[in-house]
């Protein structure tokens, strides 16, 4: 693949963490604004050529930063504007609630008070303990970590947002894997498309991912046309506790997910790709494509279990986790002798992996957290997935770009990466290249914490910030990609 070199443009600096960037035109405008939000609950947009404050919600955020020494993977992690916001003025959030903070739901065999790594993997199976790889999930309603929820809300005459409604409070078992870039549109259904994570800690300990119930670990469609005038529904994990005139305006894509950076669509001839990443365990990340797929109501996933039958899975989309980490079945390592001179280790694979060795997407491309090769990179967590459609970066055009949070060779300060492919004719595998930038970032780190695209993919937007910790503030820089 072609070697391909960029600028970066500063537009905005000092904010906090920017988690989505996204254009959209006002009511009554004649020109795309920037919209960007922040995880601590800000949404501003560039007018003028000065920043301006479109939304506060942080008084609605959970607190967030408490443990972990500032890293936080809750916040608001979700905007999108209807189609039509030029006419109706709607658009949507996802956030992380204030007030909903628990205890959690970390396995009895786990100590809560354990230290917690930066980028935390809490749990970890023991293929030595079968009953380490088959726990459940019980007391749902006092185990549990926070409340993530959907709503609408309409942009008033006189200018200021009001919500409207909610449309979905979903209970989360730990703090990270929620999402990120969460909400978007498809241009092809007209639904508001919801990505979440598979409800965190590490390895999915309640395989959540796989279950059809359980909303965690799912890419799910709303159609917002569809008021079920419900105002506050009820706090759920699964989808048979959602009120029935809710789970009607509801379909699932796709299920195996362990935490996405969002679904983006790419218009090819009359039809359009669908691309969406998987942020991995300990080995790799991968970004996903896929065109066709057959979308299964919620009320079918609900029914099958009492009806004895098994839902149309024909065109369904099932990324694997918690079986296969991207290309490869995910691997459980653990030493199980107790003779310190013996370096002896045990490999053992999921069930699942075995299950799905044949009934899964494979990935458009992966990146390794190790990969000691000059012309790759190896990479903490994929954050952000975009295609790129314009003309004045011609190496990209048609291309899908994306980011990782932080590289992992030795470097100080720190750096994210941006890398990209392609999608092949035939729909194999492809190889992707690193993306050279020119920018002079000097002694600060830069995490690379989200990336955007303007309404007709012609221009990209990176955010970057300076900690990877939430409650160090106003450290973050929102860029356009530039030749």
């Amino acid at each position: 693949m072609k070697k391909v070199k960029v600028r970066l443009r500063p537009i905005v600096s000092k904010i906090n963490l920017p988690t989505v960037i996204k254009t959209t035109m006002f009511p009554g405008d004649s020109i795309e604004r920037l919209f960007i939000a922040t995880q601590v609950g800000e949404i501003f947009y560039i007018g003028n050529g000065d920043i301006r404050t479109f939304l506060d919600i942080r008084p609605r955020i959970l607190k967030l930063g408490i443990a972990d020494g500032g890293y936080d993977e809750r916040g608001l992690l979700g905007l999108a504007f209807h189609p039509q916001f030029y006419y109706n003025g709607l658009f949507y959030l996802h956030y992380s609630a204030a007030g909903t903070q628990g205890p959690g739901a970390l396995p009895k065999s786990e100590d809560a008070n354990q230290h917690h790594e930066a980028l935390p993997e809490f749990f970890k199976p023991n293929p030595c303990d079968p009953e380490t790889l088959n726990l459940k999930w019980i007391n749902r309603e006092t185990q549990y970590d926070h409340i993530d929820t959907v709503e609408e809300w309409i942009l008033q005459p006189n200018g200021k947002p009001q919500k409207r409604r909610t449309l979905l409070n979903i209970r989360r078992p730990f703090f990270n894997h929620n999402g990120v870039n969460s909400l978007n549109f498809s241009p092809e259904t007209g639904k508001l498309v919801l990505t979440t994570g598979d409800g965190g800690s590490g390895y999915d300990p309640f395989n959540l991912s796989q279950d059809d119930l359980e909303i965690a670990g799912k890419i799910i469609e709303i159609d917002v046309s569809m008021n079920a005038n419900i105002n506050n529904p009820s706090i759920v994990t699964r989808f048979n506790e959602i009120p029935a005139p809710i789970q009607e305006t509801l379909t699932v894509i796709a299920k195996g997910v362990r935490n996405i950076p969002g679904i983006t669509f790419q218009r090819f001839y009359n039809q359009y790709i669908k691309y969406a990443g998987n942020v991995g365990q300990h080995l790799v990340e991968s970004i996903f494509s896929f065109v066709q797929y057959k979308p299964i109501p919620v009320t079918q996933l609900i029914q099958a279990p009492f009806m004895n039958f098994k839902p149309d899975n024909e065109g369904f989309i099932n990324f694997g986790w918690r079986g296969w980490e991207g290309a490869f079945p995910t691997p459980i390592m653990s030493s199980c002798t107790n003779n310190p001179n013996l370096d002896e280790k045990t490999i053992a694979y999921y069930n699942e992996a075995v299950a799905l060795s044949g009934n899964r997407l494979r990935p458009l491309t992966s990146y390794f957290h190790q990969d000691t090769r000059p012309d790759k990179f190896a990479g903490t967590a994929l954050t952000g997935v975009q295609p790129y459609m314009g003309n004045r970066i011609p190496a990209l055009t048609g291309s899908v770009v994306f980011t990782d949070f932080a590289r992992k060779e030795p470097q100080s300060p720190i750096r994210g990466a941006l890398a990209y492919t392609r999608v092949r004719p035939d729909g194999t595998q492809n190889d992707y290249s690193v993306i050279e930038i020119d920018y002079d970032f000097e002694s600060q780190s830069a995490y690379y914490t989200s990336l955007g695209t303007n309404m007709n993919q012609t221009s990209l937007y990176l955010g970057v910030y300076d900690s990877m910790n939430v409650t160090n503030f106003n450290q973050g820089t929102v860029f356009e990609i530039v030749p």
